[in-house]
């Protein structure tokens, strides 16, 4: 009897042995894991920010505040393309959060047996789809559609009008920062709908069921049951869409008439960092416009940064606020 109490306190002293390197090499793959992520991003800041150095040497803080990007003379300055990449991928969410919304409640909440998993693969499907093919169907189809039809309405009705009339005056070119925020806010739909129709689908059926049970319309199980319990997936699934629309190079290059210049009128041509990048790595000859170009790039890491940041504390407030902190 003592040899098998022996033998069986040996055993679990083995088992726990195994158990404890494990658990010890779980823990030390996950930290490396950890720490290559951000050795990764350091990595990726460090470069961009060394080659940017010749650009801010030579043009100083005059990078950040001007307007004029002329290669031709060497002066260089990344407001025009801040200013497009932000203002487009505005256009895009204020397109796509409402559609993503409605086709994610559809789905999940109205949609009958038979239609729900057809449309939900259909999105799926629509996230799948390249970028440049979004770009050619823009500029082939998009553009002279709008050209035609949107813009010169546009134009004629919204163009007088006081104060935001500057947004929408200009000529039907077709190309412009308003038609690449279209084809941004249709190519961010499927993202963010993905997101919100797995996210509503893990809402505890019992909790809405309760509510109909009560009384409750649709929206009032949406609005009081099903976004309370998913706004922090709702929130990132915005924030998925938003990064998908600020890093955006080939379909923002094909339409938006990549031009250097600044204007207030939503119809003209403009450009974002990721497009003049794609359009101007290939032809930068000089160090400095190279220069200007992976500085550019550092830009569009660092606004990122800040919008995902923001996004974080807002996450936060709303954690606080739904705890009562």
């Amino acid at each position: 009897m003592a040899a098998s109490e022996s033998e069986a306190v040996q055993a679990k002293q083995q088992f726990l042995a195994r158990g404890s390197w494990a658990d010890a090499a779980f823990r030390r793959l996950t930290w490396g894991v950890a720490l290559l992520v951000l050795g990764i991003m350091v990595a990726i800041v460090g470069t961009l920010g060394i080659d940017s150095v010749t650009v801010f040497h030579k043009m100083g803080l005059a990078y950040f505040t001007s307007t004029q990007w002329n290669p031709v003379t060497g002066e260089f300055g990344i407001v025009p393309q801040v200013v497009g990449t932000l203002v487009t991928s505005t256009i895009a969410m204020l397109i796509g959060m409402p559609v993503s919304f409605g086709a994610a409640l559809f789905v999940t909440q109205m949609a009958p047996r038979w239609l729900k998993r057809p449309v939900a693969q259909a999105i799926e499907l629509l996230a799948a789809i390249p970028s440049i093919i979004y770009g050619m169907w823009g500029l082939f189809v998009l553009a002279p559609v709008l050209s035609d039809h949107v813009e010169p309405w546009i134009n004629h009705y919204l163009g007088s009008l006081p104060l935001l009339g500057a947004l929408f005056s200009g000529p039907p070119l077709g190309i412009g920062v308003l038609p690449a925020g279209l084809i941004l806010g249709i190519m961010v739909i499927p993202f963010i709908s993905a997101v919100m129709i797995e996210v509503f689908e893990t809402v505890p059926p019992m909790q809405r069921e309760s509510a109909y049970a009560l009384g409750s319309t649709t929206w009032e199980v949406t609005w009081k049951v099903v976004l309370p319990y998913s706004r922090a997936a709702v929130l990132g699934g915005f924030m998925l869409g938003l990064g998908r629309a600020l890093g955006e190079t080939m379909a923002v290059t094909f339409v938006i008439g990549n031009a250097n210049d600044l204007h207030a009128s939503l119809l003209m041509p403009g450009n974002t960092i990721a497009s003049v990048i794609a359009n101007e790595f290939t032809e930068a000859t000089s160090n400095v416009h190279l220069s200007a170009l992976i500085a550019a790039g550092l830009v569009l890491f660092v606004i990122t940064f800040i919008v995902l940041a923001i996004a974080r504390l807002m996450l936060r407030q709303m954690e606080l606020r739904a705890s009562g902190a």
